[in-house]
C-alpha cells in the first residue's frame, strides 16, 4: 500500500493490508499484540497475547478464562489492543467491546493446536500461584497419561472477540511528523475517519 494510507475509508481493509505486510517483514510473531484490561479496583493490566483471527466482526484471541485476563474480560466486556510492528515503523491501537466466541469456534481452534499446547491448557492453572516448576511438569505428565489419544478442549478454555469501536493507525514520519488516522464506529455501523496530529 502507498504511504498515503490516510486516504483509505475501510479500517478492516487497511488492517488486513498492514497485517499482511507484517507477516512478511516481522521476524517473530507478527500476530503479537498487547491486550489491556482492567481489574475490579480499576487498575489496568497489560500483557502480550496472540491474535488468532480477525474479520469484519472483530479480533479473536484464546485463553484460560479463569486467568486474570479471562476474569477481567468476562467482568467488564471491554478491552484495548495494540499492535507494534517495529520493522515497519507502524502501530495499530484498537478499543472496543468483548464477547466470548461460541463453543464451536473454540473447539475448532483448539483442535488445531499442537498436542503439547493442548496438554498445557489443561495443566496450567493460569495466573494462580505455582508451587514449583516440577509441580507444573507433573500436572502436564498427568494429563498426558489421561489423554493418550485426542485431547478435548478444557471447559475453562475459550476465545474472546473484540468488536472495535475505535481503530487508530500510526506510521512513523521524519522529524516526528507521524501520520495518524482514527476510525470511530458510527451508529449505523459505518466508520468516521479523523486525521490526528502526531
Amino acid at each position: 500500500m502507498s504511504r498515503d494510507f490516510t486516504a483509505t475509508a475501510d479500517p478492516n481493509l487497511l488492517f488486513a493490508t498492514w497485517f499482511g505486510d507484517a507477516q512478511t517483514a516481522e521476524p517473530n510473531d507478527p500476530n503479537a499484540m498487547a491486550l489491556a484490561t482492567v481489574d475490579g479496583d480499576g487498575m489496568p493490566n497489560l500483557r502480550m497475547v496472540l491474535l488468532k483471527g480477525f474479520d469484519a466482526k472483530g479480533f479473536v484471541l484464546f485463553t484460560n478464562f479463569e486467568s486474570a485476563k479471562g476474569r477481567e474480560l468476562l467482568a467488564h466486556h471491554k478491552a484495548a489492543l495494540l499492535f507494534h510492528w517495529k520493522s515497519l515503523r507502524r502501530q495499530v491501537r484498537i478499543r472496543g467491546s468483548v464477547t466470548p466466541v461460541t463453543p464451536e469456534e473454540a473447539d475448532e481452534y483448539f483442535a488445531t493446536r499442537s498436542r503439547g499446547s493442548q496438554i498445557g491448557a489443561w495443566a496450567s492453572k493460569q495466573s494462580r500461584p505455582l508451587e514449583s516448576r516440577a509441580a507444573l511438569e507433573a500436572e502436564a505428565a498427568r494429563y498426558e497419561a489421561m489423554y493418550p489419544d485426542a485431547i478435548p478442549r478444557p471447559p475453562h478454555w475459550l476465545g474472546f472477540r473484540l468488536r472495535p469501536d475505535e481503530i487508530e493507525f500510526w506510521q512513523d514520519g521524519a522529524y516526528r511528523l507521524h501520520d495518524r488516522v482514527l476510525f470511530r464506529r458510527t451508529s449505523d455501523g459505518g466508520w468516521e475517519k479523523t486525521r490526528l496530529n502526531p
